[in-house]
């Protein structure tokens, strides 16, 4: 806050000054006295006359009032459309991209002067076209810097978690992508405004901007250059404004800009886009309707190359009041299928065949609309890092509301109120003070309990929580457990768990299912899979658990590439019992209790 003290009250003095002309005790700044002409002092004129006699520092005034309208205008102008345009064009892309780019590049090909020689032609001159060729010359500057921007904020984790939120395509353009590209939009402002002032005097120097007699420093500058040997200072006043005006202006945006980087912890973290999201998985029996069924799920992906699929023929279900635990060695595809049933695969994704139930509703076949409805409502979920999941220049409080607001029409306090008790029922000391905060000033634990308070915040049904301990120490994740298995049975939802700890499993889950490139290699109760493992790859976990707990990367051997997986079973090149029978499929086969097992598993439990 120190930095803005000094550049901060510089330019408001600016402003200020130059918005009170009017009603400052200041001599007419266009009065003629001809008897005093280019006179270095006159009572009542400190800054002496010009070259027509006017008073130069009442004319300094009015002159910043008219260059800095100038420069607000056309910065907020050129702001106001091109942040837009780029908003649209790095989120849409595609036609929106190519209209907003093109158009930067063929503004960029005029000259300036050129351009407005060619405004000034058809308009003639004056302020109002002079604001309308700094709009349109500052306009690709905020395009690009804008569509940048958004390219590399759309694939950040609290966007993904405001989409997994159910939050409409505007709110979230507008209320957290827009807000994390403030900081680079604002030092461009800070470059357009500080240049509009240079632009606006350099072309009402040369007549293309504002007509005299309206005081303007470009004029001022040019009425002294015929006059510059016998009065210096006529050019050294207006000179002297537009160099501190200058400075003060790109000072306090720098200053602005390293404020929002600090509240945001450094600004928008640039990570990777983490795997998130999981889905449990049984294959339905008849009897009470599952509330989460997957069947026959592939997801394909293109690459250079031709076709992978990270997830191949998945069947799982969960059922009311159950918690599901996923296993498996990163790449398995555990969190692509839950994405692809979240409906927020990436790009060069797509799921290619499958069904999806949620309560009996196909989630694969549902319009985007509805299926955003269900998003933060009946289905929700928590992701592994909430440092990058938690919008970074937010309150606390207000994200928590605003999950609350996507779905539920209430107003601002109401809330911002029900944020307060939901902070205080996941435990989290003096909520009303912690609601205040920003991400980057509560611990690893407290904001993962946030995100947990924003994903119970409309009471879904179905809570899926992505690696929602890894990061956290012994102590913090046995809280976190707790406070999951005590939500699930006080509101009876389903949970999904995806993690790599068996400990974690063993504690929370009364299901498992463990996932080996792309496919299920095996699934059932806990007790019975811990105690009877039926396919070498589980049997090897177990085996590498040191007191209980274990992480999958520790099996010896190199798991095959997605476009060299064998046929049959893919864990064979692993698999310390493969015989050339399980180069050739069925690998697995099902059984009668939802189970799944190894073909050869009699000579497993032999």
């Amino acid at each position: 806050m120190r930095k803005l003290w000094l550049p901060g009250a510089a330019v408001a003095l600016i402003v200020l000054v130059a918005v009170l002309a009017p009603v400052l005790p200041l001599m007419d700044p266009i009065r003629q006295d001809v008897a005093n002409r280019l006179a270095a002092y006159v009572p009542g004129s400190p800054m002496g006359r010009d070259e027509f006699g006017r008073d130069v520092m009442s004319r300094l005034i009015w002159g910043a009032r008219s260059s800095l309208a100038v420069a607000f205008a056309s910065a907020a102008i050129a702001a106001t459309l091109g942040t837009a345009l780029g908003l649209l064009g790095g989120w849409f892309r595609g036609v929106a991209e190519f209209l907003a780019i093109r158009g930067a590049d063929v503004v960029l090909c005029f000259p300036p002067v050129l351009l407005a020689l060619l405004v000034v032609t058809l308009l003639g001159p004056g302020t109002g076209t002079l604001i309308l060729v700094l709009s349109v010359l500052y306009l690709p500057g905020f395009i690009r810097v804008s569509f940048a921007e958004v390219l590399s904020a759309r694939g950040q984790d609290y966007v993904e978690a405001v989409r997994a939120l159910g939050a409409r395509t505007p709110r979230i353009l507008l209320r957290t992508v827009l807000p994390n590209i403030a900081g680079p939009v604002l030092v461009q402002v800070s470059l357009a405004v500080a240049s509009a002032v240079v632009l606006e005097s350099g072309l009402s120097f040369l007549g293309l901007g504002v007509v005299p007699p309206t005081p303007s420093w470009g004029l001022m500058i040019r009425g002294a250059r015929a006059t510059m040997e016998q009065a210096p200072m006529l050019l050294v006043w207006p000179c002297v404004a537009l160099t501190i005006t200058i400075l003060a202006m790109n000072l306090l945006c720098d200053a602005v800009r390293d404020l929002a980087d600090k509240r945001g912890g450094g600004g928008a973290p640039k990570l990777r886009l983490v795997d998130r999201l999981l889905p449990g998985l049984f294959p339905a029996p008849e009897g009470p309707r599952p509330l989460l069924d997957v069947q026959g799920l592939t997801v394909e992906i293109a690459v250079p190359g031709g076709i992978i699929r990270p997830v191949e023929d998945l069947g799982f279900r969960l059922d009311p009041g159950r918690t599901l635990a996923i296993v498996g060695e990163s790449g398995s595809g555990k969190s692509m299928a839950a994405t692809a049933i979240m409906g927020l695969l990436p790009p060069a994704a797509r799921v290619a065949a499958g069904v999806a139930r949620f309560e009996g509703e196909d989630l694969l076949r549902m319009p985007e609309p509805a299926r955003r409805r269900l998003r933060g409502g009946a289905m929700a979920m928590v992701f592994q890092d909430p440092m990058s999941s938690l919008n970074p220049v937010h309150r606390i409080g207000d994200q928590v509301a605003e999950a609350i607001r996507a779905h539920r029409d209430v107003p601002a306090a109401k809330a911002s109120a029900e944020a307060v008790a939901l902070l205080r029922r996941v435990g989290i000391a003096d909520p009303e003070r912690r609601a205040r905060a920003y991400p980057h000033e509560l611990s690893g634990g407290m904001r993962q309990r946030v995100m947990i308070a924003m994903a119970i915040a409309n009471k879904p049904r179905l809570l899926i929580a992505d690696e929602p301990t890894t990061a956290l120490d012994v102590t913090v994740q046995a809280a976190i457990l707790e406070l999951l298995a005590e939500l699930r049975r006080e509101e009876g939802m389903g949970v999904v768990l995806i993690t790599h700890s068996l400990g974690v499993v063993a504690e929370v889950a009364e299901d498992v299912v463990v996932m080996y490139a792309a496919q299920v290699v095996e699934r059932g109760p806990v007790e019975r899979v811990f105690a009877r493992p039926l396919h070498p790859y589980t049997r090897a976990l177990l085996a590498a658990v040191p007191d209980g707990d274990v992480e999958p990367e520790g099996i010896p051997g190199v798991v095959p590439r997605p476009d060299s997986w064998p046929p049959g079973c893919r864990f064979a090149p692993r698999c310390a019992f493969a015989t050339a029978a399980c180069a050739t499929p069925p690998a697995l086969e099902e059984l009668q209790d939802q189970a799944v097992r190894c073909v050869r598993w009699r000579e497993l439990s032999a």
